[in-house]
């Protein structure tokens, strides 16, 4: 199950308090405080493990708590601490205060461990206690309790590309043609209800990670549909490449309006984000001219028909492409629009080394 949003309580050991005891031996006289020192509590750790996707396990969980230090001894021995809590989440989550919504962790990298919560210190023994004064101490220290926070998990996927397009425009089919991805596919409006990420094999030794999400319908920023809840998967992703049906009933300018207007309603930051543009769905054109409609579109974003052709592209179709030598690169322009066809395979191969290219220049 797909979990990307958990709510609990956390908090770390409390130290072991300390021990009142004498030291009493046959043969020792007047031996003296001998107690020990109390265990320190169970620190909190977080630690990104690729490994894992989502943050089911947490699912339920209402309260995690570290163990206790334990109590110190006699002869002065100091009692044992508590082993560390330590959480494993993958990468790209958040960990967020649940109070104050201040973002308290960001775990990106693999590997990385982050102590979150220090275990509480734990107590003098009485031997501690004992002077010129007072040479026979039968006080100690309680252990320090540990350290308490409501928090929430938020996972954010980490991908280069990350698809936006209405529900069943032919994301899925992509994201399975090009990458090793293996969503579900079907011709009906919201197969995909959950994000998925894809590795694109560009070459022998290169690729780019690829995200899908669930198709945004109008409205979606006042909580239609399911993509607006999932956009936050693309918030980190370099590159977001819009996937416009052809086939649709509604026209392409219309199609990419109103997913620019959602993605500004969600994020002002995240609709600013370099883009390209992939009219899908070439196969199941049923209007009168295809070549028309996609010549007044690039026209409409004021743009014109390209005639490079360094990745490829097929020549049955127009189509448009930025020129990135001598930084050249106009953000306000989409680096490319490409018909493609996830089911001829026309323009897949191309798409790819294309996407590759522009993160290259963007990084």
């Amino acid at each position: 199950m797909f979990i990307d949003s958990v709510k609990f309580k956390i908090s770390s050991g409390k130290g072991g308090q300390g021990c009142a005891s004498f030291r009493r031996e046959k043969f020792v006289v007047k031996g003296g405080p001998d107690g020990g020192d109390g265990g320190k509590g169970g620190d909190v750790y977080f630690k990104v493990d690729n490994n894992t996707d989502t943050l089911s396990w947490y699912k339920g969980k209402t309260v995690l708590k570290a163990e206790n230090g334990k109590q110190g001894m006699g002869k002065k021995m100091t009692g044992k601490s508590a082993p560390a809590l330590t959480l494993t989440v993958p990468p790209g989550t958040q960990v967020i205060d649940a109070n104050t919504k201040e973002v308290l962790l960001d775990l990106l990298e693999e590997g990385q461990e982050v102590k979150f919560l220090e275990g509480g210190k734990g107590g003098l023994g009485n031997v501690h206690f004992k002077n010129s004064r007072n040479q026979r101490p039968t006080y100690f220290q309680p252990g320090l309790p540990g350290e308490t926070k409501e928090i929430r998990l938020e996972l954010k996927l980490i991908a280069d590309v990350g698809l936006v397009g209405y529900p069943n425009v032919g994301k899925s089919t992509l994201i399975s043609t090009i990458s090793n991805a293996e969503p579900e596919v079907a011709n009906y409006e919201f197969t995909t209800l959950t994000p998925k990420l894809g590795v694109v094999e560009v070459g022998e030794y290169s690729s780019f990670v690829m995200a899908d999400i669930p198709g945004i319908i109008d409205g979606a920023s006042d909580g239609r549909g399911l993509g607006i809840e999932f956009l936050k998967h693309i918030e980190r992703t370099k590159t977001l490449l819009f996937t416009i049906d052809v086939s649709n009933h509604r026209t392409i300018i219309e199609q990419f309006k109103v997913l620019k207007e959602e993605l500004k309603k969600f994020s002002v930051e995240l609709s600013g984000r370099n883009y390209a543009i992939a009219l899908t769905k070439v196969d199941a054109y049923y209007g009168e001219d295809l070549m028309k409609d996609i010549n007044e579109f690039i026209t409409e974003l004021d743009l014109e028909v390209s005639n490079s052709n360094e990745f490829g592209f097929d020549k049955q179709y127009p189509y448009y492409i930025q020129d990135l030598t001598m930084n050249r690169y106009d953000k306000n322009k989409p680096y490319f629009v490409l018909p493609i066809s996830s089911v001829t395979h026309l323009n897949t191969k191309s798409i790819g080394y294309a996407l590759y290219e522009f993160l290259g220049k963007n990084k």
